[in-house]
């Protein structure tokens, strides 16, 4: 997701410290505004032109790693695991304030996953007034950043996913992406976003002026003194509600950077790391779907079944239904059925790449009918579909008698084989293909086109290179080889 703490509060320079030089003509003066597209003018090869011309900070070492940290998300994320920890040893948790814990968690980790990421970094909705207020105000207690600033991050997360621009680039380790990269200062710039649609939301406007203020209203004084007014519980309510529940809100929302880049499957598209499981699901309310939501980001759901964990979803569908929220986009399920089905297929070709397959009708011999005759007198030789066949090794093992085989040797069989004498599974004409040595040279009797293909690849999946048919070819007679292999 983001970073805790929101440290710089006048975004108006983003485009211009963002955006690589430009020739004068192209410049504009208007991408100083916040109102303006940042990435309006950007040359079609900026990601390369960034990672040529762009100067990374230097490395991290001893002589120099104190100017290198962000020195207050460091602050935010060890200081508030400690006083959850003294608080867990010293200070008595009321059942109340245990339930009241866990309700403010779901509040605020709400304020994330349904406001910071869907509403307004993807838009996949539109929310009544009074719903963004309510889901700025408990976006602040998760204490990650502004909403513009956090927004910001994420829109450049999703458009360069796995590269060096990516703020929280899996490729980087696990550590980095869960929480390394809010450590320390960013090592480049992050690539360019635009969050123009951001500056002209006066909620987000509100949010952004006042953070400072919420984060400390929201995250502490506010499950305190309900805490102490509800049950005489305030250094509970500091401790549980507060510090506690915010390392867990967290460590929550930092999953989707780390775990939902790790584990889990890629049923929709494998180019880059997200994954879905519902584990990373369960604890990141909802947000474990992560290969579904960087295929389709603008879908309001990143579960599509109904049996999948995601309150999130629920979350805006009820609003909906309460009239507080509206828009709710989904990807046309047509194509998301594409996106399932390349990627199943692309499982099914690895595996068929690991079967033995006949051998392709374009390798085998061409040859005539007498040539066939000699050779059937040396070995055990039958034509079947046009196709010369070696049944040396299963005159012996055929479930009907080696002597119906016997009678073939030198013959074409094609008719006994398709249910003159019985009509054979597929599995035997599988196996059958797998025997072959030769092409008898007009050989192919009409209506037999679909016999000429083993059953188990008459659906075999093929790159859009391999769409002609090996079997269709057609081959001169060339009687000079003699032999076949």
């Amino acid at each position: 997701m983001s970073s805790v703490v929101d440290s710089r509060t006048t975004p108006t320079k983003e485009a211009a410290t963002l955006t690589p030089p430009m020739t004068p003509p192209l410049q504009s003066k208007a991408l100083k505004s916040d109102v303006v597209p940042s990435d309006i003018d950007i040359p079609d090869n900026y990601v390369s032109w960034t990672l040529k011309h762009q100067k990374e900070r230097p490395p991290i070492g001893w002589h120099n790693w104190w100017q290198e940290l962000e020195w207050i998300s460091c602050l935010v994320l060890t200081v508030t695991p400690a006083i959850a920890i003294w608080g867990a040893f010293n200070v008595q948790l009321k059942w109340q304030t245990a339930v009241f814990s866990v309700l403010y968690y779901f509040f605020t980790g709400l304020g994330i996953t349904a406001g910071y990421h869907r509403l307004w970094a993807h838009r996949a909705y539109n929310a009544s007034k009074p719903l963004e207020y309510f889901l700025a105000f408990a976006g602040a207690g998760a204490v990650e950043g502004s909403i513009k600033w956090w927004c910001r991050g994420h829109r450049a997360h999703h458009r360069y996913t796995d590269t060096a621009l990516d703020p929280y680039n899996a490729n980087e380790g696990f550590f980095w992406s869960h929480i390394g990269w809010m450590l320390v200062k960013p090592r480049r710039k992050l690539g360019v976003a635009d969050v123009s649609d951001l500056s002209k939301n006066e909620i987000v406007r509100w949010q952004h002026r006042w953070y400072r203020s919420l984060i400390l209203l929201v995250g502490f004084v506010l499950p305190t003194l309900i805490c102490y007014f509800g049950w005489n519980d305030a250094m509970g309510g500091y401790v549980f509600a507060g510090a506690a529940r915010l390392c867990f809100v967290h460590h929550s929302t930092f999953c989707v950077n780390s775990l939902a880049h790790w584990l889990g499957d890629t049923p929709f598209d494998d180019k880059h790391t997200p994954r879905d499981h519902m584990v990373t699901a369960l604890v990141t309310i909802g947000e474990g779907y992560h290969n579904f939501h960087h295929q389709f980001p603008m879908d309001y759901r990143n579960a599509i079944k109904w049996y999948q964990y995601d309150p999130t979803k629920w979350f805006i569908w009820v609003a909906a239904k309460l009239g507080l929220a509206s828009h709710l986009k989904t990807f046309p399920d047509n194509e998301v059925a594409k996106g399932q089905l390349t990627m199943q297929l692309k499982r099914l070709r690895e595996k068929q790449e690991g079967l033995a397959w006949a051998p392709d009708s374009n390798d085998l011999p061409v040859v005539s009918w007498e040539t066939f005759q000699q050779q059937a007198m040396k070995r055990p030789l039958v034509i079947i579909a046009g196709f010369i066949h070696d049944v040396s090794s299963f005159m012996d093992e055929h479930p009907g008698g080696r002597h119906l085989i016997a009678k073939m040797i030198g013959k074409d069989g094609t008719t006994a084989f398709f249910g003159g004498v019985y009509d054979h599974s597929n599995a035997a004409h599988n196996l059958l293909s797998m025997m072959r040595v030769g092409v008898l040279h007009g050989g192919m009797q009409h209506g037999l086109d679909d016999k000429r293909v083993p059953p188990a690849q008459r659906l075999r999946v093929a790159r859009y290179t391999e769409l002609a048919s090996p079997y269709a070819s057609s081959t001169a007679c060339s009687d000079s080889e003699g032999m076949l292999g």
